[in-house]
């Protein structure tokens, strides 16, 4: 199956009204940058080096699936589900996995740098050599998850559930924390190189977040009328 034969089934899809199938598909290699696949069945489909850049996968179900060593940079994965899918070495730069479902899924040496992991579950999850630096992981459910030598450097951890997580040798130099984190018992995240956010802090950033998602601006304009 090439992008044509996808671009089809999209198309015939679309007019039938009729969620998206390509279920257990041989996508690998297939080339299906900027493609709308929002919602789609795609369980136990094979993804291996297929190339998603930009792709919206918003809410897809995608069990199963192999994406190893594919390219998702950019790509919007929010609220998709990847229970036990094959993440290998997959490359998600920048990309969104807000409230995504990644239980028990093979992240190992993924690269997530800068990518949304906000609310994301990873429990279970395989992330041994992972590039997640600079990555949002607030309020994400790691519980139980491997980080083996994976690197968190200043990735935002606040409201993290950490607890049972494997912490041997991860890099968390300079990643944000706050009083909601839920560290494994006994680890010292301050010994590792993480920063507490306060909560005065924390309050700040939120105000500043706001502000540039609504005004699309870092200025503020404090002239007296």
């Amino acid at each position: 199956m090439d992008r044509n034969d996808v671009d089809q089934i999209i198309k015939e899809a679309q007019e039938q009204a009729k969620r998206l199938d390509l279920r257990r598909a041989s996508l690998s290699m297939v080339d299906l940058s900027g493609v709308r696949l929002h919602g789609a069945n795609l369980n136990e489909t094979d993804l291996y080096r297929a190339i998603l850049d930009d792709a919206d996968l918003y809410e897809a179900d995608m069990v199963f699936a192999n994406l190893s060593k594919a390219s998702i940079r950019g790509g919007n994965l929010a609220r998709v589900n990847m229970v036990f899918a094959n993440l290998r070495e997959a490359r998600l730069t920048g990309a969104s996995l807000a409230g995504a479902n990644l239980s028990a899924a093979d992240l190992s040496g993924v690269d997530l740098s800068g990518a949304n992991l906000s609310g994301a579950n990873l429990s279970e999850a395989n992330l041994t050599n992972a590039n997640l630096s600079n990555a949002n992981l607030s309020e994400a459910n790691l519980t139980e998850a491997s980080l083996h030598k994976a690197n968190l450097s200043g990735a935002n951890l606040c409201g993290a559930k950490l607890g049972l997580a494997h912490l041997e040798k991860v890099n968390l130099n300079r990643a944000k924390y706050d009083y909601r984190t839920e560290w494994r018992s006994g680890f010292d995240p301050v010994g590792t190189g993480a920063i507490e956010q306060k909560r005065l802090l924390r309050f700040i950033d939120r105000f500043f977040e706001a502000f540039i998602e609504e005004k699309g601006t870092t200025q503020i304009d404090i002239r007296a009328e």
